[in-house]
């Protein structure tokens, strides 16, 4: 403090107001204009949704001092921040951790892949049933809803691709992925298709050869023309007019030159710097869609596994063999590839970047905790603690919130319920707290969970 700082804190005090008090009025203020100035900041998102569970005492949050069926076999390396180490096998992400957002202390009471993702994915606990109306709506579906995107596109999108075996695949399953109560028109456009395939293309944005664009307009115009006729049932068509005309557009879009969905546009050495496999493709289409004005695209980890053995992160045995050599270094070319590949387009600061599984794996190697189990060298299921990561739009780089204790078993400081990781995302994607939506009955629900955390706010 200032000379002049210390005479006015010596003047307070006669009127009852001490060092404390200034302090700690100062904190707030600035903890307000850090709420104020980030607000909004994020123009889009990309949510790289790693389904199974990582075990995140083998990846961002190691504990070397552990009891090695504690800690694992994986040995901790620095990084580009001072103090903070992660696993060996994130070696490019490592050199990027100034760009990253560790919370180390998530933490809810669900053990169960299909419900857990509820909490990740809107913020709320999981329902009970499985009607997908009875759900909480995706952060995509809000901003969808709320008239986010622009163009043709749709302005929510989920890729999930579908790979060729005959590992069961849970993902479709999953609570928390559609718009719920919204209602369909806000559900995301679902890409199956394999991107890293050969001939990728989205067979729904495809014109048959017979079908050219002319002839779309005037099947389009044969419609039109028709619906005047019956002005008088328009109000019952309405919802079906709205999917209709965003077919259009994406069809004609489409038509006329492939663009967001033509990944051969990319060089390849972008292709290769993602990885020419499911999931970095994935990722380099979930940023060819949001540069193009998609306000959010959620990337799914596709089912890689081994029937029976391990799949997706689900690691109930293999745990060390597949995290090193099927999962990690993928997780690793392709986060740090949408990293640099933003940046380079002037899209870092203003893009939000999440990674996060349903939740963790248990602290101990070996140990059940769930109807799967776990096998000698696996993890089971564990909700208790886990870590999640942001990246840009306005999320503080080089930071880690929270901590988890010796075994990596639950919070130890700051335990971040998921409900507040997703207000802290609607927060920065400029969502206020009283936002209110109608559900499909005309009742007005509270979209926003919990409350952002500000420690995380750049």
């Amino acid at each position: 403090m200032s000379r002049r700082d210390l005479l006015r804190v010596g003047g307070l005090s006669l009127l009852g107001l001490g060092l404390p008090q200034l302090l700690r009025g100062r904190a707030e203020a600035a903890l307000t204009e850090r709420r104020k100035s980030t607000f909004g900041r994020a123009k889009r998102c990309i949510l790289l949704f790693m389904w199974g569970g990582p075990a995140h005492q083998d990846t961002w949050d190691l504990k070397p001092d552990a009891p090695r069926e504690f800690r694992g076999e994986f040995m901790p390396i620095n990084t580009t921040v001072p103090g903070l180490q992660i696993c060996e096998h994130f070696p490019l992400l490592a050199k990027r951790a100034h760009d990253l957002t560790l919370v180390r202390s998530m933490t809810h009471d669900n053990s169960d892949h299909l419900t857990a993702t509820h909490y990740l994915l809107t913020g709320q606990p999981p329902i009970r049933g499985e009607s997908i109306r009875e759900q909480w709506p995706h952060i995509g579906s809000v901003l969808a809803n709320l008239g986010r995107g622009k163009g043709a596109l749709p302005p929510f999108v989920s890729m999930r691709p579908k790979l060729e075996n005959d590992v069961p695949r849970f993902v479709e399953q999953s609570q928390g992925q559609f718009a719920g109560w919204l209602g369909p028109l806000h559900d995301p456009m679902t890409i199956d298709a394999d991107p890293s395939k050969p001939g990728y293309k989205i067979g729904e944005l495809t014109l048959q050869p017979e079908l050219s664009v002319s002839r779309l307009e005037l099947r389009r115009e044969l419609r039109d023309q028709l619906d005047r006729r019956f002005e008088s049932n328009a109000a019952t068509f309405n919802s079906q007019d709205l999917h209709v005309r965003r077919a259009y557009e994406l069809l004609t879009a489409a038509a006329g030159q492939r663009g967001a969905f033509n990944l051969d546009e990319e060089p390849l050495p972008i292709r290769e710097r993602y990885g020419l496999n499911p999931h970095g493709q994935s990722v380099l289409q979930a940023r060819r869609l949001v540069e193009r004005g998609v306000p959010l695209v959620t990337v799914f980890w596709p089912n890689d596994g081994i029937k029976n053995v391990s799949v997706y992160w689900d690691t109930h045995s293999r745990n060390f063999t597949d995290l090193k050599s099927r999962l990690m270094p993928v997780a690793d070319q392709a986060f740090s590839a949408l990293i640099d590949d933003l940046k380079s387009r002037g899209l870092f600061e203003d893009t939000l970047v999440i990674w996060t599984g349903e939740f963790g794996r248990t602290p101990r190697v070996g140990q059940r905790s769930s109807d799967a189990g776990a096998g000698a060298d696996g993890r089971d299921h564990w909700g208790g603690c886990f870590t999640s990561v942001l990246a840009g739009g306005g999320a503080k780089g080089g930071f880690v919130y929270g901590k988890s204790d010796k075994t990596a078993a639950f919070p130890d400081e700051n335990p971040v319920a998921p409900s507040d990781l997703i207000a802290t995302a609607y927060h920065l994607l400029g969502i206020p707290e009283s936002q209110v939506l109608p559900d499909m009955n005309g009742r007005p629900q509270f979209v926003r969970p919990g409350r952002a955390i500000t420690s995380l706010l750049a």
